[in-house]
């Protein structure tokens, strides 16, 4: 197994990074060989047959592509569960996990009703549900590919999820949420002219569909859940997002415009404006 790593390191040098590469090389033998990180340790004087080379060579191509690991293995992991990733759904980000981490902090011990916009992979709804045990979770996307993955990623962490097709922007279909507790989404927030600083393995791999606003129009997706939040949160619900930390105040003025109050913009892990909660109180 010590020459199949040496061969890896080799092939994927100056592309990746020393640590992106180790990291690479042990989700690569935990697929192929399903191995723990201690048994990975305990087995690099392991043989590797043709067929584990053949494999093993087949990932590194695509890899030296700069497609996304998480595509070419099919699978990914997100707050401890794991989960289908497959062109055409964004991958779910650890940014995201503290935008799920707050909203279970905060919520752990209450029965809620949730609705999460823009589900994709459904990765928060599904956590919110494994971790909230007395929530009802209800997730919607406009794209066939994120409604299907999305159940079956609920299928896969036996998570109890309704899934539904929903166009927030134009209201398509039409349909009668129930009163809610809990809005969250994760809408596109990157600007058309931040794709220049932006990896060639999002740009080239990732749902455009999923990533991008127009310049002129930045909060077009978070103005527009704000106005659906008016109608079906309950008293005191609360509302979060995910948002481009450029955004932070220009996010937190539309809210209080548009009657949201205890506004809390948060941090993430890099020190960048990434999550904002607030409440509603029926007028």
């Amino acid at each position: 197994m010590k020459a199949g790593i040496a061969s890896i390191r080799k092939e994927l040098a100056g592309i990746y990074s020393t640590d992106e590469i180790k990291s690479l090389i042990f989700l690569i033998f935990e697929k192929l060989k399903g191995y723990s990180r201690t048994q990975f340790l305990l087995a690099k004087e392991e043989i590797l047959t043709p067929e584990d080379q053949s494999e093993i060579d087949k990932i590194v191509l695509r890899l030296k592509n700069q497609e996304p690991i998480q595509y070419i293995l099919g699978e990914t992991e997100f707050y401890g569960l794991p989960f289908y990733t497959v062109p055409g759904v964004l991958i779910p980000r650890p940014e995201t996990e503290e935008l799920v981490q707050w909203i279970i902090q905060e919520n752990r011990n209450t029965s809620p009703t949730i609705l999460d916009i823009g589900t994709g992979s459904g990765c928060i709804a599904i956590s919110l549900r494994k971790n909230i045990p007395q929530s009802t979770v209800l997730a919607c996307d406009i794209s066939p590919v994120c409604l299907e993955t999305a159940r079956r990623n609920a299928a896969l962490n036996s998570a109890e999820l309704t899934v539904i097709e929903y166009n927030i922007l134009n209201s398509v279909p039409k349909l009668e949420f129930p009163k809610l507790d809990i809005l969250v989404s994760n809408p596109p927030y990157v600007r058309e002219t931040e794709k220049l600083l932006m990896e060639k393995n999002v740009l080239g791999y990732e749902p455009e569909l999923a990533l991008f606003v127009a310049d002129a129009d930045p909060l077009i997706f978070y103005a527009r859940i704000a106005d659906l939040a008016q109608v079906h949160l309950k008293n005191s619900a609360r509302l979060y997002f995910e948002i481009n930390e450029a955004f932070g105040i220009e996010c937190s003025e539309m809210l209080r415009g548009k009657g949201f109050s205890e506004i809390s913009l948060k941090k993430d892990i890099n020190g960048k404006d990434r999550m904002i909660g607030c409440s509603y109180y029926q007028p």
